[in-house]
């Protein structure tokens, strides 16, 4: 038996859009397309509101004002966390994984910051060391999409590896951010162990009236370009500087997606710790 989970605003929505019925044919397919997109915007929710305040700040925020840009975006931030708390567009269980992912987030920019991997340019006063409070949100949208996705679309797993063997993984994979800085970089064997771990996994997803599937893996990819995307806008409005972005922007390389594709890993082993893990009916 699944764990009870409290509903957002949004499950309502759903369901009367779930209940629609178009005509049969091309209809159909066109709506269930069009619904897919609707539902995967509401799960970027957290995510794409943070983006859009980091392109108008860049384009709109005054230099003369009182307020850092960098603390403004961290007290937006704050604001709308509570306000979809506040208005149930969020779940609390949603709340508390993007609290979790804060945590872990400003660990990793504390250390990478220091060891020179990226700066951020502007001042703040919110900030700890070198890193503005803000950037704990941007990993916080990465878990807020995967939880909100994986209650939105009703995830049910085929082939699931073993819960040790995942928290094995992601273990790993979060300390060779900080070891490769001194030692070996492994990551290359992680893409192996997570290949091996997940290589016969399906996730199954329902998007309106039955559960369809893909690769776990895939999935994992596919969001891991999602991300990379967003971190092209995220830096193309100064939200931090790579080595080379420090005189003009220019775009991350696609070496990167290795590295969001290791996120990825941890970041659904961390969600997994608070949605079930359900096998499908």
């Amino acid at each position: 038996m699944s764990r009870p989970i409290s509903h957002s605003r949004f499950h309502a929505a759903r369901q009367r859009l779930e209940s629609f019925e178009p005509k049969p044919g091309f209809h159909a397919y066109f709506y269930e397309f069009l619904l897919f997109g609707f539902k995967q915007a509401w799960a970027c929710l957290f995510g794409g509101l943070l983006l859009f305040l980091l392109l108008a700040t860049h384009f709109f925020y005054p230099d003369n004002a009182p307020l850092h840009r960098y603390d403004f975006l961290t007290l937006a931030a704050i604001a709308i966390q509570m306000a979809l708390l506040a208005l149930r567009l969020e779940t609390l269980r949603e709340a508390a994984v993007i609290l979790m992912f804060h945590v872990v987030g400003t660990v990793m920019e504390l250390f990478k910051t220091a060891a020179g991997s990226w700066v951020y340019p502007e001042d703040s006063l919110l900030h700890i060391g070198a890193v503005p409070l803000f950037s704990g949100f941007m990993y916080a949208a990465v878990g807020s999409y995967i939880a909100r996705v994986w209650r939105i679309f009703d995830f049910r797993f085929s082939n699931y590896p073993p819960h040790y063997l995942t928290w094995l993984l992601a273990a790993a994979v979060y300390v060779n951010f900080f070891a490769h800085h001194w030692v070996i970089d492994i990551r290359y064997g992680l893409f192996a162990a997570a290949a091996l771990l997940f290589w016969r996994t399906r996730v199954y997803f329902k998007n309106w009236r039955e559960h369809r599937w893909m690769p776990l893996i895939l999935g994992h990819f596919l969001v891991a370009i999602f991300i990379w995307f967003a971190e092209n806008i995220a830096t193309f409005a100064n939200a931090w500087n790579y080595p080379g972005q420090e005189d003009g922007w220019e775009m991350v390389g696609f070496a990167k997606l290795g590295s969001w594709y290791l996120l990825m890993l941890i970041s659904f082993v961390l969600v997994a710790l608070v949605q079930p893990v359900q096998e499908p009916d």
